[in-house]
């Protein structure tokens, strides 16, 4: 995928940049981080104006965020009984409604680009719980300012070294992501034996 994407973004450019940013935010696998440091890289050779790099980028994210919030808000259930036909995406969708139900705001801001694999689950579960929009709003604009902003200036900076640098910010970001879900698993874990010790005391 990234080999052609080298060949595909210098053709076409911020809309393909736009189009591929807006259905990652929707759930769809493509390495869109790798494609704002390409189009990053592309911006410090001179080829396009990086300030347009950054808000086509920034803005696609954005409305890939409200369409998913949308889906959430007015398909609900149907939308969230089709996710969960496979394995992956269910756990997907229940870390996604665990960390919704924990933190809020918090979980959209860092699943904007800390955790971003679990992202468009995110948006699906705020809108299907009743989320409030303007908080879901405001903090998909500050999680995916640092989101885009951030692989877009790894880009501009690391002009040189870009598929090392997108390699290695896919592992890591694959890692966080599994140590959340890790984390999570083992948090549960830990309750279902303190409430089997509760119940056997009680006994």
């Amino acid at each position: 995928m990234s080999e052609a994407l080298l060949e595909i973004i210098p053709a076409y450019g911020l809309p393909m940049l736009a189009l591929l940013t807006a259905l990652s935010c929707l759930g769809l696998p493509f390495p869109v981080s790798f494609a704002m440091m390409l189009m990053g890289s592309l911006a410090a050779a001179g080829d396009f104006d990086v300030t347009l790099v950054f808000m086509t980028a920034f803005l696609a994210a954005l409305l890939g965020d409200q369409i998913g919030f949308a889906v959430g808000r007015y398909g609900g259930t149907r939308v969230i009984a089709r996710i969960t036909r496979t394995p992956q995406r269910k756990a997907m969708l229940a870390q996604a409604e665990a960390r919704m139900a924990a933190t809020g705001m918090t979980a959209v801001f860092f699943t904007r680009w800390l955790l971003s694999p679990i992202g468009p689950y995110v948006n699906i579960i705020a809108g299907a719980t009743r989320f409030p929009w303007a908080r879901f709003s405001l903090a998909s604009f500050a999680g995916e300012l640092i989101w885009t902003g951030g692989y877009t200036g790894l880009g501009v900076v690391f002009a040189d070294n870009i598929v090392a640098i997108a390699e290695f910010a896919s592992d890591l970001s694959g890692l966080l992501v599994s140590a959340v879900v890790a984390l999570a698993l083992g948090w549960r874990i830990l309750q279902i034996l303190r409430h089997s010790r509760s119940d056997n005391h009680e006994a």
